[in-house]
């Protein structure tokens, strides 16, 4: 039996439609029919080549979720559940080795230097060539961390925990943030929103957040920030005066740059206070450089900035688990809907 997949042969061009022949399963292996993919910006960075780490030919897709196809020998889900087929799943989507300096003494999995991602460092060139998720079937790692969903779930609001939620919960995570503490959010994407939606249950008193399309403005509103800032109706001053209007002079306690865009990280640096905590997670791949003025804006601020690359496990668990606490309203983050 073979599968079809979707395959990326050259950057900027239309994927191509392919079959590949269904593997052979090895002790601890799990095929999974994919059921929904999302369609993350690192995708279409991708696609137009901006990822060192793209090696043609592959198949897209690191957010996925379906049903157990086949596996081989035993396996439980993160909370203990056994798994058989049939059953649905989402998984994280880093595979780590478990055993190196980062895994084992430091405990910190997303630095592991053997971690990969089905659908961004594996080419479908060589056996067992179904590694993405823009695919009827993926394979899935034996070190692959499974989540079981409930059958009557909608797969796809769930799909985004695995990389946008899970990268905004390590953002979380690392930020120290404090119930009662002011948060910017720098940028309206998934990133952005998640982190709306995160600082709200970490008990924001404010969330101000910048952005530049109105709709996706809005339904930061509806997650719960309390001042929108259009870049594009906005100068910077202007919105500087803002942000301090709204902090009684002092700016925001944490700002999590989420756009990716190297001028919005220097806003976040700008805005906040002296003793605060600076968070950039938006850079997926190489972007622009900024220029500091090490004395004022990093020293006498005594400012933290903290840098966030990708996530762990237990930072899908946090992004699954707020999803699931808001279905509806996350829900209206799934703008298309396409068949493979």
């Amino acid at each position: 039996m073979d599968a079809q997949a979707m395959v990326l042969e050259k950057f900027n061009q239309p994927l191509s439609l392919k079959s590949f022949p269904l593997p052979r399963l090895r002790e601890g292996d799990i095929l999974v029919k994919v059921e929904v993919a999302g369609v993350c910006g690192s995708d279409v960075h991708m696609w137009e080549g901006r990822d060192p780490r793209t090696r043609l030919p592959m198949i897209l897709g690191h957010e996925g979720a379906g049903e157990i196809a086949e596996m081989k020998g035993e396996k439980r889900d993160v909370y203990g559940v056994s798994l058989k087929a049939g059953d649905k799943v989402l998984w994280s989507r880093g595979v780590t080795c478990g055993h190196c300096y980062f895994c084992k003494v430091k405990m910190e999995p997303s630095l592991c230097p053997h971690r990969f991602v089905h659908g961004i460092h594996t080419s479908c060139a060589d056996p067992p060539y179904l590694t993405g998720n823009y695919a009827q079937y993926l394979l899935l790692d034996q070190r692959s961390d499974f989540f079981r969903i409930e059958k009557d779930m909608d797969l796809a609001t769930l799909v985004p925990a695995s990389c946008s939620g899970a990268t905004t919960a390590h953002a979380m995570d690392l930020s120290r943030m404090e119930a009662g503490d002011s948060v910017l959010v720098q940028g309206v994407g998934p990133l952005g929103i998640f982190a709306v939606a995160f600082a709200r249950s970490f008990g924001a008193s404010q969330v101000i957040v910048i952005g530049g399309t109105e709709e996706r403005l809005q339904m930061c509103r509806s997650f719960g920030a309390t001042l929108l800032l259009n870049r594009h109706r906005l100068s910077l001053e202007e919105r500087r005066k803002m942000i301090l209007e709204a902090t009684c002079g002092r700016g925001v306690d944490v700002a999590l740059e989420m756009a990716g865009e190297p001028e919005a990280l220097k806003e976040c640096i700008l805005s906040v206070r002296n003793g605060g905590a600076c968070i950039t997670a938006g850079f997926g791949e190489p972007h622009g450089k900024i220029e500091l003025d090490c004395f004022q804006d990093v020293g006498r601020k005594n400012l933290r900035l903290q840098g966030v690359w990708v996530s762990e496990t237990r930072h899908t668990h946090m992004a699954l688990q707020l999803i699931l606490s808001r279905r509806q309203d996350f829900a209206g983050l799934i703008t298309h809907r396409f068949p493979l």
